[in-house]
Protein backbone atom coordinates (compact mmCIF):
# COMPACT_ATOMS: atom_id res chain seq x y z
CA UNK A 1 0.00 0.00 0.00
CA UNK A 2 1.55 2.91 -0.93
CA UNK A 3 3.16 5.09 2.52
CA UNK A 4 0.48 8.26 3.11
CA UNK A 5 3.56 9.71 6.10
CA UNK A 6 3.81 13.61 5.22
CA UNK A 7 7.76 14.48 3.56
CA UNK A 8 9.78 16.25 6.59
CA UNK A 9 10.06 18.85 3.95
CA UNK A 10 6.81 18.94 2.78
CA UNK A 11 5.78 23.07 2.22
CA UNK A 12 10.02 24.27 2.48
CA UNK A 13 11.03 25.82 -1.24
CA UNK A 14 12.84 23.54 -3.56
CA UNK A 15 15.92 25.43 -4.01
CA UNK A 16 18.27 23.53 -2.11
CA UNK A 17 19.52 26.88 -0.48
CA UNK A 18 16.24 27.92 0.81
CA UNK A 19 15.17 24.54 1.72
CA UNK A 20 18.19 23.80 3.84
CA UNK A 21 17.50 27.59 5.76
CA UNK A 22 13.45 26.54 5.99
CA UNK A 23 14.26 23.68 8.04
CA UNK A 24 17.04 25.70 10.61
CA UNK A 25 14.36 28.25 10.64
CA UNK A 26 11.84 25.22 11.54
CA UNK A 27 14.18 23.77 14.24
CA UNK A 28 13.42 26.79 16.23
CA UNK A 29 9.61 26.79 16.23
CA UNK A 30 8.09 23.28 15.21
CA UNK A 31 7.17 22.76 19.23
CA UNK A 32 6.58 25.66 20.69
CA UNK A 33 3.24 25.73 22.54
CA UNK A 34 0.04 26.51 20.12
CA UNK A 35 -1.83 29.84 21.05
CA UNK A 36 -5.47 28.91 19.71
CA UNK A 37 -7.31 32.70 20.68
CA UNK A 38 -10.10 32.62 18.16
CA UNK A 39 -11.89 28.79 16.86
CA UNK A 40 -14.81 27.04 17.29
CA UNK A 41 -14.64 23.99 19.03
CA UNK A 42 -17.05 23.38 21.79
CA UNK A 43 -16.12 23.54 25.17
CA UNK A 44 -18.43 20.56 26.47
CA UNK A 45 -15.97 18.57 24.47
CA UNK A 46 -12.99 19.31 26.46
CA UNK A 47 -15.36 19.99 30.15
CA UNK A 48 -17.30 16.52 29.73
CA UNK A 49 -13.72 14.94 28.61
CA UNK A 50 -15.81 11.91 26.97
CA UNK A 51 -13.86 9.68 23.95
CA UNK A 52 -14.88 11.09 20.95
CA UNK A 53 -17.59 9.57 18.28
CA UNK A 54 -16.80 7.09 15.36
CA UNK A 55 -14.25 8.57 12.80
CA UNK A 56 -17.15 9.80 10.49
CA UNK A 57 -18.66 11.57 13.54
CA UNK A 58 -15.42 12.96 14.62
CA UNK A 59 -13.90 13.52 10.88
CA UNK A 60 -16.10 13.92 8.40
CA UNK A 61 -20.46 14.66 9.62
CA UNK A 62 -18.97 18.21 10.98
CA UNK A 63 -16.24 19.37 8.33
CA UNK A 64 -18.32 21.91 6.31
CA UNK A 65 -14.38 22.09 4.14
CA UNK A 66 -14.99 18.12 3.75
CA UNK A 67 -18.98 18.41 2.92
CA UNK A 68 -18.69 21.77 0.11
CA UNK A 69 -16.29 19.22 -1.89
CA UNK A 70 -18.34 16.33 -1.61
CA UNK A 71 -21.33 18.36 -2.56
CA UNK A 72 -19.64 19.58 -5.40
CA UNK A 73 -19.38 16.61 -7.13
CA UNK A 74 -22.40 15.20 -6.66
CA UNK A 75 -22.68 13.26 -3.24
CA UNK A 76 -25.42 14.16 -1.30
CA UNK A 77 -25.53 15.59 2.21
CA UNK A 78 -27.93 13.44 3.23
CA UNK A 79 -25.71 10.25 2.45
CA UNK A 80 -22.60 11.66 4.68
CA UNK A 81 -24.79 11.87 7.55
CA UNK A 82 -25.40 15.12 7.96
CA UNK A 83 -28.63 15.72 10.39
CA UNK A 84 -31.72 17.64 8.50
CA UNK A 85 -33.91 19.95 9.79
CA UNK A 86 -37.06 18.50 8.58
CA UNK A 87 -36.38 15.14 10.10
CA UNK A 88 -35.71 13.44 6.35
CA UNK A 89 -33.66 9.80 6.59
CA UNK A 90 -29.73 10.63 6.77
CA UNK A 91 -27.84 8.05 6.42
CA UNK A 92 -26.53 6.80 10.32
CA UNK A 93 -24.01 4.34 9.30
CA UNK A 94 -20.87 5.74 10.21
CA UNK A 95 -18.61 2.76 8.15
CA UNK A 96 -20.79 3.52 4.78
CA UNK A 97 -20.36 7.51 5.44
CA UNK A 98 -16.51 6.74 5.77
CA UNK A 99 -16.22 4.66 2.60
CA UNK A 100 -17.87 7.45 0.74
CA UNK A 101 -15.10 9.80 2.03
CA UNK A 102 -12.43 7.31 1.02
CA UNK A 103 -14.40 6.60 -2.62
CA UNK A 104 -13.89 10.24 -3.46
CA UNK A 105 -10.36 10.82 -1.56
CA UNK A 106 -8.59 11.95 -5.12
CA UNK A 107 -10.97 15.25 -4.77
CA UNK A 108 -8.90 16.57 -1.99
CA UNK A 109 -5.61 16.44 -4.19
CA UNK A 110 -3.59 19.41 -3.56
CA UNK A 111 -6.32 20.85 -1.39
CA UNK A 112 -5.33 22.26 2.13
CA UNK A 113 -7.91 19.66 3.89
CA UNK A 114 -6.30 16.90 2.37
CA UNK A 115 -2.90 18.47 3.97
CA UNK A 116 -4.29 18.56 7.46
CA UNK A 117 -6.10 15.35 7.59
CA UNK A 118 -3.44 13.11 6.11
CA UNK A 119 -1.00 15.30 8.69
CA UNK A 120 -3.88 14.57 11.63
CA UNK A 121 -4.31 10.78 10.84
CA UNK A 122 -0.65 10.18 10.72
CA UNK A 123 0.21 12.31 13.71
CA UNK A 124 -2.08 11.63 15.73
CA UNK A 125 -3.73 8.36 14.98
CA UNK A 126 -0.36 6.79 13.40
CA UNK A 127 -1.87 5.82 10.30
CA UNK A 128 0.56 5.62 7.39
CA UNK A 129 -1.71 4.05 4.92
CA UNK A 130 -2.99 5.92 2.14
CA UNK A 131 -7.21 6.30 2.30
CA UNK A 132 -8.70 5.14 -0.82
CA UNK A 133 -12.07 2.81 -1.17
CA UNK A 134 -9.38 -0.13 -0.69
CA UNK A 135 -8.08 1.14 2.38
CA UNK A 136 -11.18 2.41 3.75
CA UNK A 137 -12.38 -0.29 6.49
CA UNK A 138 -8.47 -0.99 7.64
CA UNK A 139 -8.22 3.07 8.32
CA UNK A 140 -11.37 3.27 10.28
CA UNK A 141 -10.99 0.31 12.23
CA UNK A 142 -7.05 1.72 13.26
CA UNK A 143 -9.06 5.20 14.20
CA UNK A 144 -12.21 3.57 16.06
CA UNK A 145 -9.82 1.99 18.20
CA UNK A 146 -7.62 4.92 18.87
CA UNK A 147 -10.85 6.72 20.02
CA UNK A 148 -11.38 3.89 22.37
CA UNK A 149 -8.24 4.69 24.27
CA UNK A 150 -7.53 7.08 27.06
CA UNK A 151 -4.90 8.69 25.37
CA UNK A 152 -7.42 10.04 22.52
CA UNK A 153 -9.95 11.78 25.36
CA UNK A 154 -9.97 15.56 24.70
CA UNK A 155 -7.98 16.40 27.32
CA UNK A 156 -5.33 14.14 26.42
CA UNK A 157 -4.90 15.58 22.82
CA UNK A 158 -5.27 18.73 24.15
CA UNK A 159 -1.95 18.31 26.69
CA UNK A 160 -0.13 16.30 23.75
CA UNK A 161 -0.88 19.15 20.96
CA UNK A 162 1.02 21.52 23.68
CA UNK A 163 -1.96 23.98 23.36
CA UNK A 164 -1.10 26.76 26.06
CA UNK A 165 -4.07 28.72 25.58
CA UNK A 166 -7.57 27.77 23.54
CA UNK A 167 -10.28 30.26 22.87
CA UNK A 168 -13.87 28.70 22.31
CA UNK A 169 -16.53 31.40 20.68
CA UNK A 170 -20.23 31.71 22.43
CA UNK A 171 -23.03 34.01 22.47
CA UNK A 172 -23.95 36.54 24.81
CA UNK A 173 -26.55 34.08 25.62
CA UNK A 174 -24.66 31.59 26.76
CA UNK A 175 -24.36 30.34 30.10
CA UNK A 176 -20.71 29.91 30.12
CA UNK A 177 -21.45 26.57 32.14
CA UNK A 178 -19.04 24.49 30.17
CA UNK A 179 -15.93 27.06 30.71
CA UNK A 180 -17.28 27.07 34.63
CA UNK A 181 -16.94 23.31 34.63
CA UNK A 182 -13.13 23.27 32.89
CA UNK A 183 -12.35 26.14 35.75
CA UNK A 184 -13.61 23.53 38.05
CA UNK A 185 -12.39 20.65 37.40
CA UNK A 186 -8.51 19.32 38.48
CA UNK A 187 -7.49 19.19 35.08
CA UNK A 188 -5.06 22.32 34.37
CA UNK A 189 -6.20 23.00 30.02
CA UNK A 190 -6.53 27.05 29.79
CA UNK A 191 -9.71 26.98 27.81
CA UNK A 192 -11.39 30.55 27.67
CA UNK A 193 -14.22 31.95 25.71
CA UNK A 194 -14.85 35.06 23.29
CA UNK A 195 -17.65 37.04 23.09
CA UNK A 196 -19.99 36.97 19.71
CA UNK A 197 -22.88 38.99 19.87
CA UNK A 198 -23.67 38.46 16.15
CA UNK A 199 -27.45 37.18 17.11
CA UNK A 200 -28.19 40.06 19.63
CA UNK A 201 -27.01 42.45 16.59
CA UNK A 202 -27.54 41.06 13.21
CA UNK A 203 -31.65 42.12 12.59
CA UNK A 204 -31.58 40.04 9.36
CA UNK A 205 -31.30 36.75 11.29
CA UNK A 206 -34.06 34.37 12.40
CA UNK A 207 -35.12 35.56 15.76
CA UNK A 208 -33.32 38.54 16.45
CA UNK A 209 -35.83 39.91 18.35
CA UNK A 210 -36.21 37.22 20.42
CA UNK A 211 -32.89 37.01 21.09
CA UNK A 212 -32.94 40.44 22.64
CA UNK A 213 -36.07 39.86 24.52
CA UNK A 214 -33.81 36.77 26.11
CA UNK A 215 -30.53 38.89 26.93
CA UNK A 216 -33.21 41.45 28.53
CA UNK A 217 -33.99 38.26 30.83
CA UNK A 218 -30.92 36.82 31.17
CA UNK A 219 -29.03 40.89 32.15
CA UNK A 220 -31.62 41.96 33.82
CA UNK A 221 -31.71 45.12 32.04
CA UNK A 222 -34.43 46.42 29.86
CA UNK A 223 -34.08 45.87 26.24
CA UNK A 224 -36.92 46.98 24.54
CA UNK A 225 -35.19 50.48 24.88
CA UNK A 226 -31.85 51.38 23.05
CA UNK A 227 -30.29 52.60 26.40
CA UNK A 228 -31.41 49.06 27.89
CA UNK A 229 -29.78 47.54 25.44
CA UNK A 230 -26.27 49.08 25.18
CA UNK A 231 -26.48 48.16 28.84
CA UNK A 232 -27.40 44.61 28.81
CA UNK A 233 -24.25 44.05 26.39
CA UNK A 234 -21.58 45.81 28.68
CA UNK A 235 -23.55 43.12 31.27
CA UNK A 236 -22.11 40.45 29.63
CA UNK A 237 -18.93 41.71 27.95
CA UNK A 238 -18.24 42.04 31.73
CA UNK A 239 -19.37 38.42 32.38
CA UNK A 240 -17.32 37.03 29.62
CA UNK A 241 -14.38 38.53 31.10
CA UNK A 242 -14.69 37.70 34.31
CA UNK A 243 -14.93 34.14 32.59
CA UNK A 244 -11.66 34.40 30.70
CA UNK A 245 -12.67 36.40 27.69
CA UNK A 246 -9.92 38.38 26.27
CA UNK A 247 -12.10 39.22 23.04
CA UNK A 248 -14.39 39.84 20.78
CA UNK A 249 -15.64 38.76 17.48
CA UNK A 250 -18.22 40.00 14.64
CA UNK A 251 -18.91 38.53 11.46
CA UNK A 252 -20.61 40.54 9.78
CA UNK A 253 -21.16 40.39 5.94
CA UNK A 254 -19.40 43.65 5.36
CA UNK A 255 -16.86 45.89 7.53
CA UNK A 256 -18.91 49.05 7.04
CA UNK A 257 -18.79 51.12 9.53
CA UNK A 258 -21.11 54.24 11.18
CA UNK A 259 -20.64 56.55 14.15
CA UNK A 260 -24.46 57.62 14.40
CA UNK A 261 -26.31 60.00 17.41
CA UNK A 262 -27.94 58.23 19.84
CA UNK A 263 -31.50 59.61 18.47
CA UNK A 264 -30.55 57.42 15.45
CA UNK A 265 -29.72 54.48 16.44
CA UNK A 266 -32.75 54.48 19.37
CA UNK A 267 -34.34 54.90 15.86
CA UNK A 268 -33.34 51.71 13.58
CA UNK A 269 -33.35 49.58 17.13
CA UNK A 270 -36.98 50.52 17.38
CA UNK A 271 -37.75 49.58 13.84
CA UNK A 272 -35.60 46.02 14.16
CA UNK A 273 -38.35 45.41 16.97
CA UNK A 274 -41.57 46.35 15.42
CA UNK A 275 -40.43 44.39 12.61
CA UNK A 276 -39.78 47.15 10.46
CA UNK A 277 -36.36 47.17 9.12
CA UNK A 278 -35.30 46.49 6.07
CA UNK A 279 -32.03 45.44 4.85
CA UNK A 280 -30.54 49.02 4.61
CA UNK A 281 -31.86 49.52 7.86
CA UNK A 282 -30.25 46.07 9.25
CA UNK A 283 -26.85 47.23 7.63
CA UNK A 284 -27.03 50.46 9.24
CA UNK A 285 -27.35 49.11 12.57
CA UNK A 286 -24.33 46.59 12.39
CA UNK A 287 -22.46 49.26 10.82
CA UNK A 288 -22.94 51.14 13.63
CA UNK A 289 -23.08 48.45 16.09
CA UNK A 290 -19.76 47.91 15.43
CA UNK A 291 -18.15 51.64 16.45
CA UNK A 292 -20.29 50.95 19.51
CA UNK A 293 -18.68 47.84 20.16
CA UNK A 294 -14.73 49.29 19.27
CA UNK A 295 -16.22 52.29 22.60
CA UNK A 296 -16.84 49.20 24.47
CA UNK A 297 -13.17 47.85 24.15
CA UNK A 298 -11.93 50.77 24.66
CA UNK A 299 -13.21 50.67 28.25
CA UNK A 300 -12.94 47.02 29.14
CA UNK A 301 -9.84 46.20 26.98
CA UNK A 302 -11.30 42.90 25.34
CA UNK A 303 -9.42 42.94 21.42
CA UNK A 304 -12.10 43.40 19.16
CA UNK A 305 -11.89 41.11 16.21
CA UNK A 306 -14.21 41.46 12.73
CA UNK A 307 -14.54 38.31 10.26
CA UNK A 308 -16.69 40.37 7.03
CA UNK A 309 -17.02 39.17 3.64
CA UNK A 310 -19.19 35.94 3.28
CA UNK A 311 -22.30 35.74 1.33
CA UNK A 312 -23.51 32.93 4.01
CA UNK A 313 -26.38 30.24 2.98
CA UNK A 314 -25.64 31.30 -0.80
CA UNK A 315 -27.47 27.85 -1.80
CA UNK A 316 -31.23 28.47 -0.31
CA UNK A 317 -31.82 24.51 -0.94
CA UNK A 318 -29.44 23.31 1.44
CA UNK A 319 -29.95 25.71 4.17
CA UNK A 320 -33.63 25.30 4.13
CA UNK A 321 -33.23 21.55 4.32
CA UNK A 322 -29.96 21.26 6.71
CA UNK A 323 -29.13 24.84 8.14
CA UNK A 324 -25.82 27.08 8.10
CA UNK A 325 -22.36 26.09 7.97
CA UNK A 326 -23.13 23.42 5.64
CA UNK A 327 -20.05 24.56 2.76
CA UNK A 328 -22.28 26.60 0.96
CA UNK A 329 -20.71 30.67 2.31
CA UNK A 330 -19.30 32.47 -0.50
CA UNK A 331 -16.64 34.97 -0.47
CA UNK A 332 -17.35 38.56 -1.78
CA UNK A 333 -15.58 41.51 -2.44
CA UNK A 334 -15.16 43.73 0.54
CA UNK A 335 -14.58 47.60 0.94
CA UNK A 336 -12.47 48.44 3.54
CA UNK A 337 -10.88 52.18 3.63
CA UNK A 338 -14.25 53.63 3.40
CA UNK A 339 -15.99 51.33 5.78
CA UNK A 340 -13.82 51.39 8.33
CA UNK A 341 -13.34 54.95 8.43
CA UNK A 342 -15.82 55.92 10.72
CA UNK A 343 -14.46 52.97 13.53
CA UNK A 344 -11.02 53.84 13.18
CA UNK A 345 -11.58 58.20 12.80
CA UNK A 346 -12.94 57.24 16.01
CA UNK A 347 -10.90 54.83 17.67
CA UNK A 348 -8.28 53.91 15.48
CA UNK A 349 -5.48 56.15 17.54
CA UNK A 350 -6.48 55.14 20.93
CA UNK A 351 -3.59 52.88 22.72
CA UNK A 352 -6.23 51.15 24.58
CA UNK A 353 -7.75 49.48 21.49
CA UNK A 354 -6.57 46.76 19.15
CA UNK A 355 -8.84 45.92 16.05
CA UNK A 356 -7.94 42.75 14.14
CA UNK A 357 -9.33 42.74 10.53
CA UNK A 358 -9.72 39.58 8.62
CA UNK A 359 -10.87 38.92 4.91
CA UNK A 360 -11.53 36.71 2.33
CA UNK A 361 -11.21 39.27 -0.05
CA UNK A 362 -7.56 38.95 -1.02
CA UNK A 363 -7.26 41.75 -3.53
CA UNK A 364 -8.11 43.76 -0.44
CA UNK A 365 -4.56 42.73 1.23
CA UNK A 366 -2.05 44.88 -0.88
CA UNK A 367 -4.45 48.03 -1.75
CA UNK A 368 -6.23 48.33 1.66
CA UNK A 369 -5.82 46.11 4.35
CA UNK A 370 -1.92 46.35 4.90
CA UNK A 371 -1.79 50.28 4.05
CA UNK A 372 -4.80 50.47 7.17
CA UNK A 373 -2.99 48.49 9.21
CA UNK A 374 0.78 49.89 8.44
CA UNK A 375 -0.74 53.18 9.64
CA UNK A 376 -3.43 53.07 12.35
CA UNK A 377 -2.03 51.82 15.57
CA UNK A 378 -4.66 49.94 17.12
CA UNK A 379 -5.27 47.91 14.09
CA UNK A 380 -3.51 44.67 13.05
CA UNK A 381 -4.30 41.88 10.44
CA UNK A 382 -5.62 38.55 10.86
CA UNK A 383 -4.01 35.76 9.37
CA UNK A 384 -5.55 33.92 6.48
CA UNK A 385 -9.11 32.83 6.91
CA UNK A 386 -11.29 30.14 6.08
CA UNK A 387 -10.91 29.77 1.97
CA UNK A 388 -7.78 31.18 2.43
CA UNK A 389 -5.90 29.16 5.12
CA UNK A 390 -4.10 27.25 3.10
CA UNK A 391 0.12 27.29 2.21
CA UNK A 392 -0.89 29.08 -1.14
CA UNK A 393 -3.36 31.67 0.94
CA UNK A 394 -0.44 32.05 3.57
CA UNK A 395 2.23 32.52 0.93
CA UNK A 396 -0.04 35.00 -0.88
CA UNK A 397 -0.92 37.12 2.37
CA UNK A 398 3.10 37.38 3.34
CA UNK A 399 3.59 38.92 -0.14
CA UNK A 400 1.11 40.83 -0.67
CA UNK A 401 1.17 42.27 3.58
CA UNK A 402 4.70 42.51 4.35
CA UNK A 403 6.22 44.98 2.39
CA UNK A 404 3.49 47.59 4.09
CA UNK A 405 2.66 46.52 7.08
CA UNK A 406 5.30 44.54 8.32
CA UNK A 407 5.41 41.05 10.12
CA UNK A 408 4.65 43.24 13.57
CA UNK A 409 1.54 44.48 12.21
CA UNK A 410 0.44 41.13 11.79
CA UNK A 411 -1.59 38.75 14.74
CA UNK A 412 0.61 35.60 14.00
CA UNK A 413 -1.66 32.87 13.00
CA UNK A 414 -4.88 31.26 14.49
CA UNK A 415 -6.43 28.07 13.62
CA UNK A 416 -10.12 29.58 13.38
CA UNK A 417 -11.28 25.76 13.75
CA UNK A 418 -14.08 23.68 14.76
CA UNK A 419 -12.14 20.53 13.77
CA UNK A 420 -9.93 19.77 17.22
CA UNK A 421 -7.82 17.06 15.62
CA UNK A 422 -6.67 19.12 12.97
CA UNK A 423 -5.57 21.85 15.33
CA UNK A 424 -1.97 20.58 15.56
CA UNK A 425 -1.53 19.62 11.97
CA UNK A 426 -3.16 23.71 11.17
CA UNK A 427 -0.37 25.27 13.12
CA UNK A 428 2.40 23.34 11.27
CA UNK A 429 1.26 24.13 8.10
CA UNK A 430 1.35 28.06 9.10
CA UNK A 431 5.16 27.63 10.78
CA UNK A 432 5.87 25.75 7.77
CA UNK A 433 5.00 28.26 5.27
CA UNK A 434 6.18 31.34 7.63
CA UNK A 435 9.89 29.56 7.56
CA UNK A 436 9.81 29.42 3.77
CA UNK A 437 8.91 32.61 3.19
CA UNK A 438 11.37 34.08 5.59
CA UNK A 439 14.60 31.73 4.43
CA UNK A 440 13.40 33.32 0.99
CA UNK A 441 14.15 36.51 2.47
CA UNK A 442 17.44 35.51 4.25
CA UNK A 443 18.70 33.81 0.93
CA UNK A 444 18.38 36.91 -1.09
CA UNK A 445 20.04 38.82 1.31
CA UNK A 446 17.11 41.20 2.36
CA UNK A 447 17.01 39.62 6.17
CA UNK A 448 19.62 38.36 8.81
CA UNK A 449 19.50 35.02 9.93
CA UNK A 450 19.32 35.63 13.22
CA UNK A 451 16.53 38.49 12.53
CA UNK A 452 14.37 35.66 10.83
CA UNK A 453 15.00 33.14 13.87
CA UNK A 454 13.56 35.91 16.06
CA UNK A 455 10.79 36.55 13.26
CA UNK A 456 9.29 33.05 13.01
CA UNK A 457 9.28 32.36 16.40
CA UNK A 458 7.05 36.12 17.31
CA UNK A 459 4.73 34.77 14.24
CA UNK A 460 4.49 31.17 15.78
CA UNK A 461 4.46 32.46 19.43
CA UNK A 462 4.56 35.55 20.47
CA UNK A 463 2.59 37.82 18.53
CA UNK A 464 -1.17 35.88 19.51
CA UNK A 465 0.50 36.15 22.79
CA UNK A 466 0.99 39.37 22.98
CA UNK A 467 -2.21 40.69 20.94
CA UNK A 468 -4.98 38.57 22.78
CA UNK A 469 -2.88 39.76 25.71
CA UNK A 470 -2.67 35.78 26.91
CA UNK A 471 -0.39 35.81 29.91
CA UNK A 472 2.91 34.28 29.48
CA UNK A 473 3.80 31.48 31.61
CA UNK A 474 6.70 29.94 29.49
CA UNK A 475 9.01 32.84 29.52
CA UNK A 476 9.18 32.26 25.37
Amino acid sequence: MPDASPHPDRLFPSDPVQRRLARELYGHVYDLPLICPHGHVDPALLAHNKPFGNPAELLVVPDHYVLRMLYSRGVALEDLGVPSRDGWPVEDDPRAIWRRLAEHWHLFRGTPSRLWLEQALHEVFDVTTRLSADTADEVYDQLEDCLAQEAFLPRALFDRFNIECLATTESPLDSLEHHRAIRDSDWAGNVVTTFRPDDVVDMERDGWASAVARLGEVTGCDTATYGGYLEALQTRRTFFARNGATATDHGHPTAATLDLDQPEAARLFEAGLRGRADATTAERFRAHMLTEFARMSCEDGLVMQLHPGSLRDHNARVFARFGRDMGADIPMPTDYVRALRPLLNRFGNDPHFTLVVFTLDESAYSRELAPLAGHYPAMLLGPPWWFHDSPEGMRRFRELATETAGFYNTVGFNDDTRAFPSIAARHDVARRVDCAFLARLVAEHRLALDEATETAVDLAYRLPKRTYRIADDTGA
